[in-house]
């Protein structure tokens, strides 16, 4: 097989596959950098129908929830609830940009960003989270004896 024609199927298997979808149960989020946890039941949106809903209609986002965004570089808050942190991150979970509380009725963008986090007001601050540290998203582990 030609590096050309190894290249061409890597880069097809990389577009072929979206963020998440082979775990098949819930994802979290953990700033391995720090030490801390960004959310504990993230939700993904990879398709263009979850990625234009986003967090619209939701009332509110409880501590630990999250949505990932991917592909995604911008999101606004219009018609939204509530404040949301975002964070962005690159094609290697690598942290971007930040923005806290973010008001319903703003936009925001990062064009250096693969993905965002949308996460509960506040999250930025607790988790210490900021530019150049790195996100892991994985399976939530199971429990003991399940």
């Amino acid at each position: 097989m030609s590096s050309l024609h190894r290249a061409a199927k890597s880069i097809g298997e990389f577009f072929a596959r979206r963020p998440g979808e082979d775990s098949g149960g819930p994802q979290q989020a953990i700033n391995i950098t720090q030490g801390t946890v960004l959310a504990t039941k993230l939700e993904l949106a990879s398709t263009g129908a979850s990625r234009r809903k986003g967090l619209l209609g939701r009332e509110s986002l409880a501590a630990g929830e999250g949505l990932w965004i991917a592909p995604c570089e911008s999101v606004h808050t219009f018609f939204m609830r509530f404040a949301i942190d975002l964070v962005y991150l690159d094609r290697k979970h690598r942290v971007r940009k930040v923005r806290s509380s973010v008001s319903p009725w703003r936009l925001s963008a990062c064009f250096s960003a693969h993905s965002v986090l949308e996460l509960p007001a506040g999250t930025i601050q607790a988790s210490r989270t900021r530019c150049g540290d790195c996100v892991e998203i994985a399976p939530v582990p199971s429990a003991a004896g399940e």
